[in-house]
């Protein structure tokens, strides 16, 4: 698929966003089987280029591509997963989330598609690859596993979580955070920062799930923005999207008035219109636990002031 042709599909799919859709590249890594991205990650997708060394680069790079002048990172993803091949990894997708840049070698880059969130579902809980999927789905009855890249990256390059800066909020607000992301890395970061704040959390993996615990809370008498001070939803999720969840939110009388962050690799100009288009009240892009944990306090001073 030439370049353009992919970066035109692309930016004719941003339109499904907040519509509880997702376009997804499709690739392999050297078998049958067939796996997916979010394109939204997608910065572009070139037949694989020269690789150089860089000497700080983690154990499980390659090397690095020189990129329109910038070095950018590469990882064979077959290897990074544990997923056998030996077919050339001849392509590369260079993506871009957590606010940095990287390319994912890959051995044939397939087709860009349009699934409902609600098609997919939850991976298998056998190990192996497994670990490294947010979803499954099918398109034209093929299985198509959904790679959680945050979680190859994590492993692949580990960030050392460390101390914030920040002054912890003031006590006795008597408040969880509600956390709602599909990956597991995310709402152990997410987890990390509310610990260091001394706050309490409810660790929920999808939207849907989150909108039916919601709604069951005040559907048994209790105000879930007295039990959460905030929500901390990320965007791309299988069964229902953050955007989605947002839009129900507010269009719920009992629900309306619950502070709601939308904290998600996927950064940039057009996230920052969708976040008021649905009607949330703040946006981070992933992830700097620092201006996390500076917009948790400011919240929670809000609710304390």
């Amino acid at each position: 698929m030439a370049r353009h042709q992919l970066l035109d599909r692309i930016d004719q799919r941003i339109r499904l966003a907040g519509h509880n859709r997702l376009a997804l590249l499709l690739f392999r890594l050297g078998g049958r089987q067939i796996f997916g991205v979010n394109v939204f990650k997608v910065q572009e997708v070139l037949l694989r280029p020269p690789l150089f060394t860089m000497p700080q680069l983690p154990p499980g790079f390659l090397g690095a591509a020189d990129i329109r002048g910038r070095s950018v990172p590469v990882l064979d993803l077959a290897r990074a997963i544990g997923q056998p091949s030996d077919v050339p990894a001849n392509y590369l997708v260079v993506a871009e989330f957590n606010r940095s840049v990287q390319g994912f070698l890959v051995a044939s880059v397939d087709r860009i598609v349009n699934i409902a969130v609600e098609d997919i579902q939850p991976p298998p809980e056998i190990g192996g690859e497994a670990h490294y999927l947010i979803g499954v789905t099918r398109y034209h009855d093929e299985l198509i596993q959904l790679i959680d890249v945050e979680s190859v990256l994590a492993e692949a390059m580990p960030n050392k979580q460390g101390e914030i800066d920040v002054r912890p909020p003031p006590s006795g607000i008597g408040r969880e955070v509600l956390v709602v992301d599909d990956s597991r890395v995310a709402r152990n970061q997410i987890r990390s920062v509310l610990d260091q704040l001394g706050l309490a959390s409810t660790q929920l993996s999808d939207g849907r799930q989150a909108l039916e615990h919601l709604r069951q809370l005040a559907a048994s008498g209790q105000r879930p923005s007295e039990r959460y001070a905030m929500v901390i939803s990320d965007i791309e999720m299988p069964s229902m999207d953050g955007y989605t969840l947002t839009s129900e939110i507010r269009r719920d009388p009992q629900l309306r008035d619950l502070y709601v962050l939308l904290h998600t690799s996927l950064s940039g100009v057009f996230n920052q219109s969708m976040v008021e288009k649905v009607g949330a009240d703040d946006f981070v892009p992933k992830y700097s636990q620092q201006e996390l944990a500076e917009r948790i306090v400011a919240r929670i001073s809000q609710i304390s002031g």
